[in-house]
């Protein structure tokens, strides 16, 4: 239990009876605090966050999700985003699933995360996000989202704030009623999603200003009891926000319940400091991990001014709960479909096993720092598109972020090649002078020799050198690719063809460059996806053997 003493010592610092948990963005206080005045009011909380289209966890998530409601009581319940992406269950229904479940489960309000644009299409825009949003049950919130320029969801706009808030309509903040008390919800979204994902014609504003405004709406309303539901991330990059600087930074934030950065937090965390190290009423914060394996709890005491004076929240495991009944009957036909397109063998074999190697599993070597074997075998795949609709086509490259799984030994499924690119990229072609190419690839590298999700694995025939040592933006070594049969320097003053997936041709993964051209024109969307590419070329083949050959060294790891 997490309660917040109101005695303050000489130095104004709210003292603690129990144990401290130290933040370096911030102070976490897990303290103690008298019982509870008889006029206070508890708000009960129950949410989730990051399925990523982790389908098959419904069943038993509805099943903890009633359990706790006849624990705690009734309270509201929140999605902090992303539930687009990352499993056949997404590529096969684009959300259409989840929102059945979640629409069964009764959710108040959800916040879009970053992989909600992922289907963003340059000239159909998010056609897949717009038919989740129809048919939501409950409202989607976002104050620093601007959706009005994207006609697809012309129909769902909202006012800034609602009061009696509508199910499938977009707005900044909603009040709603729990056990008789005015509670302020107001949606926060990364602006990561305009690097790593692709919002289009959606606009994402900054956080904290988007924040402020709402806290001072709310207040303007006499609301004094905020939550704001969020997809910043606990302690995610600075320099985009997080939960932790929210908290810092904007006073008057109760709750945060987040997401983005798969978080576990039980007991949850609680901040009684601003950015300026001066005591402030408290703000807890939430998150449950990732994929529906947990729900989150949290009971909230407010005083009779709408000051947090108690907290009392843990995570409960899912899996150690058994499917409801009814929810496990409604995803047979789901789960029947993908098994079904999971199992397609498509008649190649890989002879060793292709990794996809990352830091955070201990591996030396990553995906997002380094030439890998299953890499090149994409930006292979990619080229030999290519050139059936334009022979002209130099390279391809591919970004790192892009592939997800490693691809094993054996017959390979269309299961196994979804896996490993579950995103449905399209192929794209674009015309940039050698110049621009140089520039991208020291975009690419920026990082190196630490992991980017724009780090660009490349196609036979280019070999980049280059020198992690050096300034980023003057790293580039030699830049060459195969010309007449021969390997040659790129010219800056001439223009190639080059292919990609559509994701970063419009400029994902902060490569501007290669927006810049695509905005230019200079741009032909062919339109085979990533995974059928890859099907293709390994059917073409039969037999696939790869592994690490030099096409990209850092002179600075020899």
């Amino acid at each position: 239990m997490l309660t917040v003493n109101q005695d303050i010592d000489m130095k104004g610092v709210i003292k603690m009876r129990s144990h401290y948990y130290g933040i370096a963005l911030g102070t976490a206080l897990f303290v103690t605090v008298p019982t509870a005045f008889a006029d206070d009011y508890t708000l009960t909380l129950f949410h989730t966050n990051d399925l990523h289209g982790r389908t098959d966890q419904y069943p038993q998530l509805i099943t903890t999700l009633n359990e706790a409601r006849e624990q705690y009581g009734e309270g509201l319940l929140l999605d902090a985003g992303d539930i687009f992406s990352g499993t056949l269950y997404f590529n096969e229904f684009q959300g259409q699933d989840a929102l059945e479940f979640m629409n069964l489960m009764g959710y108040d309000a959800f916040v879009p995360g970053n992989h909600e644009f992922d289907l963003g299409d340059p000239e159909e825009g998010h056609q897949a996000l717009a038919a989740f949003f129809a048919g939501a049950e409950f409202p989607i919130l976002g104050a620093n989202l601007d959706f009005s320029a994207a006609s697809e969801f012309a129909d769902m706009l909202g006012e800034s704030m609602s009061a009696d808030p509508q199910a499938g309509r977009l707005y900044d903040g909603i009040i709603v009623e729990h056990n008789g008390e005015q509670i302020g919800i107001f949606g926060l979204s990364t602006q990561d999603s305009e690097t790593i994902s692709s919002p289009g014609q959606i606009t994402i504003s900054d956080y904290r200003q988007a924040a402020e405004e709402m806290v001072a709406s709310f207040e303007d309303q006499a609301v004094n009891k905020i939550i704001a539901l969020t997809h910043l991330g606990y302690d995610s990059d600075p320099s985009v926000g997080n939960d932790l600087l929210l908290a810092e930074y904007v006073e008057g934030i109760d709750i945060i319940i987040g997401g983005h950065s798969h978080t576990e937090l039980s007991p949850p965390t609680l901040l009684t400091e601003n950015r300026a190290g001066e005591t402030v009423s408290p703000t807890v914060i939430g998150q449950a991990g990732e994929y529906g394996q947990y729900l989150g709890v949290m009971q909230v005491t407010f005083d009779a001014e709408g000051v947090v004076v108690d907290v009392n929240g843990e995570l409960l495991a899912v899996d150690e709960r058994e499917a409801d009944a009814d929810a496990a009957e409604r995803l047979e036909p789901y789960t029947a479909a993908i098994e079904e397109l999971r199992d397609t063998q498509v008649g190649a074999k890989v002879i060793a096993t292709l990794p996809n190697p990352r830091h955070g599993n201990d591996d030396s070597r990553s995906v997002r720092a380094n030439e890998t074997a299953l890499g090149n075998l994409i930006a292979d795949a990619q080229l030999y598109a290519a050139h059936k609709v334009a022979p002209e086509t130099a390279l391809a490259i591919q970004n790192s972020g892009g592939i997800r799984e490693a691809l094993e030994s054996g017959d390979v499924s269309v299961g196994d090649l979804i896996t490993v690119q579950p995103f449905g990229n399209r192929l794209t072609l674009l015309d940039v002078t050698g110049a621009e190419l140089r520039e991208t690839f020291e975009i690419a590298l920026a990082d190196a020799p630490n992991e980017n999700g724009g780090f660009l694995q490349v196609s036979a025939g280019v070999k980049l050198v280059y020198d992690s040592r050096k300034p980023a933006g003057e790293r580039v070594v030699t830049l060459e690719i195969a010309q007449e049969g021969a390997m040659q320097a790129i010219n800056p003053e001439r223009t190639y063809t080059i292919a990609t997936n559509n994701f970063t041709a419009t400029g994902g993964d902060s490569h501007s460059v290669l927006g810049a051209a695509y905005e230019d024109g200079r741009n032909t969307i062919v339109g085979n996806t990533d995974w059928e590419m890859l099907r293709d070329y390994m059917v073409e083949r039969k037999e696939v053997f790869y592994q690490v050959e030099g096409r990209i060294t850092d002179v600075a790891q020899e």
